[in-house]
């Protein structure tokens, strides 16, 4: 490999963004990143314990504080990791929040930042691969402009506790499908997702809990095992590369053949 190719593959000289940043994926992405040369910028509740470029803190469920943040970031970003989550262990209103509307509102709101040819990944879920079951809701859902007509929309159409984590990740899945093509064409910006299965993370055992033992045994002869974190990280470092740079709209699967297991 050449270094022409070797640098395409990388992250050289490129200003990331990464929320939950703290551990598990996010982690793995801001230690891969500055290995690859990257400027990394880390938001979460949490502190990280590894050394960063800078870092925010921030709950990603609060418009004033995701505003607050973007007058503390730079003027060109080249990529967006929307990493941070909550599992459907915690209030639906919170995961909706979390993982669906504040995500949003973020990429909504840092959209005059990025810089020409920038990639935004989301991290969606095995577990969202149901929404063509509820296409029109997600799209009725992605027709709100704005984080609170989204939370309007929610509460009259309520999500319910025990399938709320499927169901945002299956409105995200949507909403970035539908958002690729426009912000190509007008804003020369990818925007892809990232569909892990089970991952040894921090929140392993809240999943297990969410699914129940019974959907856990069913699947377990299905794969080998959970994938470790740094598995995750490395498609998503590439998504923001440059030999990225035609890949839009995609939602990729990184969950060692279980999605695939069920053809």
């Amino acid at each position: 490999m050449n270094n022409k190719e070797n640098n395409i593959m990388s992250l050289n000289n490129k200003t990331l963004v990464i929320t939950g940043v703290a551990s598990g994926i996010g982690a793995e992405v801001a230690r891969l990143a500055r290995f690859q040369g990257a400027r990394v910028i880390g938001l979460d509740r949490n502190a990280p314990a590894m050394t960063l470029d800078d870092f925010i803190q921030v709950d990603l469920s609060s418009t004033a504080q995701i505003d607050a943040l973007v007058d503390a970031l730079p003027s060109s970003i080249d990529g967006l990791c929307n990493i941070a989550g909550v599992p459907g262990t915690a209030p639906a209103e919170l995961v909706g929040k979390v993982n669906y509307l504040g995500l949003r509102h973020l990429c909504q709101t840092l959209l005059p930042r990025f810089s020409p040819a920038a990639g935004i990944v989301n991290i969606a879920s095995i577990l969202g691969a149901e929404w063509p079951a509820r296409l029109e809701q997600h799209k009725a859902l992605a027709a709100t402009p704005s984080y609170a007509e989204g939370q309007a929309w929610l509460d009259a159409n309520p999500v319910a506790q025990e399938t709320c984590y499927q169901y945002f990740k299956e409105a995200l899945i949507v909403w970035t499908t539908q958002q690729a093509s426009p912000w190509f064409l007008e804003h020369n910006i990818r925007l892809n997702c990232v569909a892990p299965g089970p991952v040894f993370t921090p929140i392993l055992g809240d999943f297990v809990t969410m699914l129940g033992e019974d959907r856990v045994q069913k699947d377990a002869h299905r794969m080998k095992r959970p994938a470790y974190a740094d598995e995750v990280a490395a498609v998503i470092a590439f998504l923001c590369s440059d030999a990225a740079r035609w890949v839009c709209g995609a939602t990729i699967p990184v969950d060692g053949g279980l999605a695939a297991s069920y053809l």
